[in-house]
């Protein structure tokens, strides 16, 4: 599959976005990503050569399977469907990643 990598400072968590380039919902998850500074992978399903769209929708469907975009995947453990950016933030943060470590 043809993923992006996007380089960013937070590299605590693996994360992968399956997207559409004409989606409005899956450009503002990729501005609030690149603004948490998160490193992430992803794929414009749309732009994808017919086999690799076959690919890639069996595995959103395994997340997602009313298979909508966007499809954020964090560590293969957490799906977050459509734009949540409150659920994201929680979830890929450095305040949150700090404050679970200072709890500890």
């Amino acid at each position: 599959m043809n993923f992006k990598h996007v380089e960013g400072q937070n590299k605590n968590k693996r994360v992968t976005l399956y997207a559409l380039s004409t989606c409005v919902w899956c450009r503002r998850v990729k501005e609030l990503l690149n603004s948490l500074e998160v490193d992430y992978y992803y794929v414009d399903v749309d732009l994808s050569s017919q086999e690799e769209k076959r690919q890639i929708l069996k595995e959103v469907k395994k997340w997602n399977p009313a298979i909508s975009f966007p499809t954020l995947i964090i560590d293969d453990k957490i799906a977050i469907i459509g734009y949540q950016p409150e659920e994201i933030r929680s979830h890929l943060s450095h305040e949150g990643n700090q404050d679970k470590s200072r709890a500890s």
